[in-house]
């Protein structure tokens, strides 16, 4: 790890004179975000990275702001991939549940970890032993169990991605956001849609597309949804959370260097302009290597790690703007403030929902999915008249 790259920030930071990077980061990232004064108590024993900005809106005449500061989490791996499964998750469960601690002395009223937090990322390997025992209930497990005390403890909504095992339908399998409230009960979960077939993500071996269609929690801190992991890449996933008045979607993700990296900055901060919320992109950090060799099938040799998950979490906003983000090296927990105000403020000001034709698209969509279906293409007709 301390040969990788830390962030775009930082080499920013380091080579561009004072005068030059602000407006490097104004280009870039929009306005300039106030910082927030922010603490890890007295000691830092996980040597965490901490960082935190503050988004403002308008100031209405007939709504007070509505200001929630919400908390993204990326952590690697605690110990080995060869340790005993309990021992694997009781080590993170351990290191979230202090870095959970710190987010609430700062305020945080709603936090998401990265995709599958609580073990590695092991959908790589195909291999069903023993990464199915990772699998848990998704209403009383011992991961969801665990979240629930400290949710009500730190009156703090908690949005957990697991890998989720029904046991009412068969011991299906399922990654799966639980949505614990700030009471500590479960408000309910949201499955991935989308499901990558793309090198090492060999997901479909251990679940299949989500059921569950596109919810938005109503929690007292403002109306949340999910979009996990490979969902990022398909604009109508996104576009159904704000069809169901989502304020803030979160972005839980486990995605590598070498493959998705220059897409990273883009997806979450296009799909929040287009939808008028705020989006909460959380990436998996560090190398996490495993017994048995697998392969890509591209003719490369067999290897054992994945390869590095590169962390940079962000937030960006409805308007455009967008937090740095955590390093590509480092645990850390990024805070915003957000002013949810400004999602009604920008839709009245660019009105990219009032003209987005859902009646146009449906018809179309519609039409695409019948076995008949031929493309509207127009040509030109090349028939020589005399």
């Amino acid at each position: 790890m301390s040969q990788q790259f830390i962030s775009v920030e930082e080499s920013l930071k380091k080579h561009l004179p004072e005068e030059d990077r602000k407006e490097v980061f104004r280009i870039l990232y929009g306005r300039e975000l106030p910082e927030l004064d922010l603490t890890v108590g007295a000691t830092n024993p996980l040597n965490l990275e901490l960082k935190g900005y503050s988004f403002s809106a308008e100031l209405e005449g007939l709504r007070p702001p509505r200001r929630v500061r919400v908390g993204l989490i990326q952590n690697s791996i605690v110990l080995p991939t060869t340790e005993p499964i309990a021992a694997q998750r009781d080590a993170l469960l351990s290191k979230i549940g202090q870095i959970i601690g710190v987010a609430h002395v700062n305020g945080v009223n709603i936090i998401c970890m990265q995709e599958a937090w609580n073990m590695p990322f092991a959908f790589c390997t195909r291999e069903k032993h023993p990464w199915c025992e990772f699998a848990e209930s998704a209403e009383n497990g011992p991961t969801t169990v665990f979240l629930q005390e400290l949710a009500k403890r730190y009156n703090m909504v908690i949005v957990s991605s697991i890998l989720e095992r029904d046991e009412d339908h068969g011991d299906t399998i399922w990654n799966t956001c639980v949505v614990i409230s700030n009471s500590g009960k479960v408000m309910g979960k949201s499955r991935k849609n989308h499901i990558p077939r793309v090198g090492d993500f060999n997901e479909s071996t251990y679940y299949m597309e989500g059921n569950l269609g596109h919810p938005v929690f109503e929690t007292q801190f403002g109306k949340i949804a999910i979009n996990i992991c490979y969902g990022r890449h398909h604009p109508q996933n996104w576009m159904m959370y704000g069809i169901n008045g989502a304020e803030i979607v979160f972005n839980p993700s486990a995605t590598v260097g070498g493959l998705s990296e220059p897409m990273w900055s883009i997806e979450a901060r296009n799909a929040a302009i287009a939808n008028s919320y705020f989006t909460c992109a959380i990436n998996r950090v560090g190398t996490e290597v495993f017994p048995n060799e697998f392969s890509s099938a591209d003719g490369r040799p067999a290897h054992r790690d994945f390869g590095h998950f590169y962390g940079s979490s962000y937030v960006a906003a409805p308007d455009g703007s967008r937090t740095p983000g955590l390093s590509r090296v480092n645990d850390g927990l990024l805070v915003a403030e957000l002013d949810l105000n400004l999602c009604r403020q920008v839709k009245d000001k660019w009105g990219f929902r009032m003209t987005q034709r859902l009646d146009l698209y449906s018809r179309s969509l519609e039409r695409a999915i019948q076995p008949d279906f031929k493309p509207q293409i127009v040509r030109e007709n090349m028939t020589h008249q005399n």
